[in-house]
């Protein structure tokens, strides 16, 4: 299926490896072209290289920490003419209430919860002045399943869950579409960090988390390319009337007990 996304340019958050990569890859092989942000400018650099020894497309590094609003006008005025925004940094710890203090929940949240809004704010205005564009969110099931040994990530993904439905109930009007995934357990870094922290919560052995995967639809995570597919998607033309909601991609794991 073609996806009608040549020529377009896409800027990606979080884009030096897992979802974000992934999904980089995948829009350059549609033939978009790229601003990839992420914290490291050495593994933005590696991202590059490897995207342009496959595909023949212009691909822009801004090394930047999304967590400091003051990160995001720098990132506009240099990207303001993108037609799609893939917001996807973050990454917030597991842990419950007790153990997640006031000092880790706010930094994860001034990441993820505010670094997608403070970027929704100011390419969405950009967006709104050409009357075009395409803003998904890439958030996570926990927003949806609640989930008390990740409670400041349910929390944190349920308000990105609300924004995105807020915002884009009424982007459409002025011709930008906001819309969001939510990601179950995805084969990247970050499960594996979050698992352990749960097994040596759980069974005071970190060295057993690959004991909830045989517990997940077909007995493994998604992969990033999956959920990169579905982000391309939302991203095109052929998406054109799917606005101001998520699309779980869990295999089931929302609908089951």
């Amino acid at each position: 299926m073609d996806l009608n996304l040549q020529g377009k340019t896409a800027l990606v958050t979080g884009a030096s490896k897992g979802i974000g990569l992934a999904v980089a890859k995948l829009l350059a092989a549609e033939g978009c072209n790229l601003h990839l942000v992420a914290r490291s400018k050495d593994t933005l650099e590696t991202a590059r290289e490897a995207i342009r020894k496959r595909h023949q497309i212009a691909v822009a590094l801004h090394p930047l920490d999304l967590s400091h609003s003051d990160s995001v006008p720098q990132l506009a005025e240099s990207c303001r003419d993108i037609d799609i925004l893939i917001n996807n940094a973050g990454a917030i710890p597991g842990g419950t209430l007790a153990q997640i203090d006031e000092a880790r929940w706010r930094a994860a949240w001034d990441l993820k919860v505010f670094g997608y809004i403070n970027l929704t704010r100011a390419f969405l205005a950009l967006m709104e002045e050409r009357g075009r564009g395409v803003i998904v969110n890439v958030v996570g099931l926990a927003g949806e399943k609640m989930d008390a040994g990740y409670v400041a990530g349910s929390a944190g993904n349920a308000a990105l869950i609300a924004f995105t439905k807020a915002v884009g109930s009424t982007s459409l009007d002025k011709g930008v579409r906001v819309v969001g995934c939510n990601p179950g357990p995805v084969e990247t870094d970050r499960i594996v960090t979050l698992m352990k922290t749960r097994a040596e919560r759980e069974f005071g052995d970190a060295g057993r988390w690959q004991e909830y995967l045989k517990k997940l639809p077909l007995g493994r995570a998604a992969k990033a390319e999956e959920v990169a597919d579905l982000v391309a998607f939302l991203a095109s033309d052929r998406a054109a009337y799917i606005n101001g909601t998520t699309i779980p991609i869990d295999g089931g794991i929302l609908q089951s007990i």
